[in-house]
């Protein structure tokens, strides 16, 4: 592994010889649809405040006001289910991660299969 020309490692933290920058891809990417989760809200009440800034010679027509909230609540809609699916999906994926305690999980299998241990 090269060094800079501070004598550290590109890929660690200044300080800490043990610990990388990098984070495993599914964290990162379960981090940023959290993040996104959370700023939908935000897009939402900004796209819903559109129309009042719409102003013409005789003002909004209330048919577009109304077909403009309805695409937004439906793309809302949208976004929230491809984003709680995708979050979902990284949940159930398995393995023994943050959160994951694969000893209850075989605890609750054997008492759920009649076993003693």
């Amino acid at each position: 592994m090269t060094e800079d020309v501070s004598g550290e490692r590109p890929d660690e933290v200044p300080g800490d010889g043990t610990r990388t920058v990098f984070v495993e891809r599914s964290a990162y990417r379960r981090r940023r649809m959290t993040d996104a989760a959370s700023l939908l809200p935000i897009l939402g009440v900004v796209l819903f405040l559109v129309p009042l800034l719409w102003q013409g010679d005789s003002g909004s027509q209330t048919t577009d006001v109304m077909l403009y909230i309805f695409g937004i609540w439906a793309l809302l809609a949208g976004l929230s289910g491809l984003i709680s699916r995708d979050l979902g999906r990284d949940r159930s994926g398995g393995g023994t991660g943050p959160g994951r305690d694969s000893d209850a999980d075989t605890d609750a299998d054997k008492i759920a299969g009649g076993e003693s241990g």
